[in-house]
């Protein structure tokens, strides 16, 4: 009898033990946190998706990022700096939840305290945007309220005394449940609202007229070397750098470009308008202030638009405006040259890019082009606004924070062929090949060195025009073993050489010798 005892006893094995009320606790915090994110995303997607708590918080960060940290940041992560920071942002309030459910469970009025101040902060950062609205406060509100309650039922429920399991589900494991299934479908359900109300079904809608004025054919012997850059960039594969944390989702049907300020009248286009004018379609290298000697951030497109001209005389420019200051959906500012803009350069608001309408990335439905400056001058993205103004009187985002108000595209050049460190057979003629661009003044020569020797002058690609790069290249024969170092450097269309002064972007742009080191043998 006693034996039969036993042995249930033993199959049975002993009743399980409860989970440490801390782990609960952590629990507690983590998926109140993530209802009041889930609700908070949900209802900024209903309103306005700026006012997304986390997008709110992050644009706030980046807003108040020193110059140093910003450029640091794109030398590291280079286009993916945005999704670090979103992931250093998300691990922050996860470690940020696991303290609030910890210290609830001590006092739980402490921290409702802590989930007030984190709701707070969310608030202040979305309602402090440019882009804010009247509802841009009730997101971060509601979401906050949620994780509260929910924090408050959780805790409590952690704090009682377990029952004896009578079933396979106790009363707490129902609610930490229902929690957990509350902030899966809130988070699931924005991040659906947000795909459909993206710019993808209405880019595939959108019939683009013929350009009045067609780009160029392109020339024979593009794309001839191995490896080397492709004359034209793809929308995908172009660069973006921008302050945008959350690509804006125009609403094409309601957007509107106004022009005023010191005009002579005020000119309000819609998206339509801008189609139904004689558009133009042109080839143009765009550049990054922030591209580092031999960096990718520039690339390569052909563009169709409005020419800026055009809406600016419709508007009729006083005498004494000299800056466009353009302003975009997200409230970002850009200041640019007016002598700049209305030169004969082929400046635009463009819709299209490589014969499809702007991506959202790119800027759609319009952004400004002006070829020859670079980016944080000239190439505003999600345009809604262009304000005529001076210099002496208005200053934008990029300036206000020690950049240049004159930026001019310095002469330039890159080495793509061979790759960093590549490894060449001996007795093999060593390809070198790269791109430059010098935009509106265009490239007359590139030359190479090998190991600090004598300029060589590299054979020129056909290219469209000056606004857009060229492709260049040597064949280096009768390397000996060893290691090797290739420099270039361009002349642009005014014979004026690339600099080898290093110089780092900030503020109007780095300057320098591209170099790859390669070993033969």
């Amino acid at each position: 009898m006693h034996g039969q005892v036993d042995e249930d006893v033993r199959i049975q094995g002993p009743p399980p033990r409860p989970r440490p009320r801390r782990v609960l606790a952590v629990l507690a915090g983590l998926l109140s946190g993530g209802l009041t994110l889930g609700v908070g995303a949900l209802l900024a997607s209903s309103t306005t998706r700026s006012a997304d708590p986390v997008l709110g918080v992050g644009q706030e960060f980046i807003a108040r990022t020193p110059e140093w940290l910003k450029e640091w940041a794109i030398r590291q992560f280079g286009q993916a700096d945005k999704a670090v920071l979103l992931g250093s942002l998300y691990a922050t309030l996860v470690l940020f939840f696991v303290v609030i459910g910890l210290v609830a469970l001590r006092s739980l009025r402490a921290g409702l305290v802590l989930v007030g101040l984190l709701g707070a902060a969310a608030v202040g950062a979305t309602t402090n945007r440019p882009d804010a609205t009247a509802v841009s406060w009730l997101p971060s509100t509601v979401g906050t309220v949620a994780g509260a309650i929910a924090l408050v039922v959780l805790v409590r429920a952690v704090r009682g005394t377990p029952p004896r399991a009578t079933g396979p589900l106790s009363r707490r494991s129902v609610l930490f449940g229902a929690v957990a299934g509350a902030a899966a479908v809130t988070a699931g359900a924005g991040a659906a609202v947000n795909r459909s109300n993206s710019v993808a079904a209405t880019r595939a809608t959108i019939v683009l007229p013929a350009p009045a004025s067609p780009a160029p054919a392109l020339p024979p012997g593009i794309d001839a070397v191995a490896d080397i850059t492709p004359y034209v960039t793809s929308a995908s594969s172009f660069y973006r750098v921008d302050t945008a944390l959350s690509v804006p989702q125009v609403d094409v049907a309601s957007w509107t470009l106004r022009i005023h300020g010191m005009v002579e009248r005020e000119v309000t286009v819609t998206f339509d308008d801008l189609l139904a004018e004689d558009l133009v379609e042109r080839w143009m290298t765009m550049t990054c202030v922030s591209n580092e000697v031999g960096g990718n951030l520039v690339g390569n497109a052909r563009w169709l638009g409005v020419p800026l001209t055009t809406l600016l005389r419709r508007a009729g420019l006083q005498p004494d405006a000299d800056m466009l200051l353009s302003r975009s959906v997200d409230g970002f500012t850009i200041s640019t040259p007016v002598a700049a803009a209305t030169d004969g350069r082929s400046s635009m608001i463009a819709v299209a890019m490589n014969g499809e309408p702007l991506t959202d990335v790119h800027g759609f439905p319009a952004r400004m082009i002006v070829p020859g400056l670079y980016g944080y001058v000239s190439a505003c993205k999600w345009i809604t606004e262009i304000e005529v103004t001076r210099f002496d009187r208005q200053t934008a985002y990029w300036t206000d924070r020690g950049w240049a108000e004159q930026a001019p595209v310095k002469t330039a050049s890159r080495i793509d062929v061979p790759a960093s460190f590549a490894k060449v057979a001996a007795g093999q003629t060593v390809p070198v090949a790269g791109v430059a661009w010098a935009q509106t003044r265009g490239i007359s020569k590139v030359e190479v060195s090998i190991d600090g020797g004598d300029w060589v002058e590299a054979r020129l690609s056909s290219t469209v025009d000056a606004d857009t790069w060229v492709q260049w290249s040597h064949a280096f024969e009768g390397a000996a073993p060893g290691n090797h170092t290739v420099r270039a450097r361009a002349t642009d269309g005014d014979g004026a050489v690339q600099t080898q002064d290093v110089v780092k972007p900030i503020p109007d742009g780095s300057s320098g010798w591209p170099s790859k080191f390669f070993t033969v043998g």
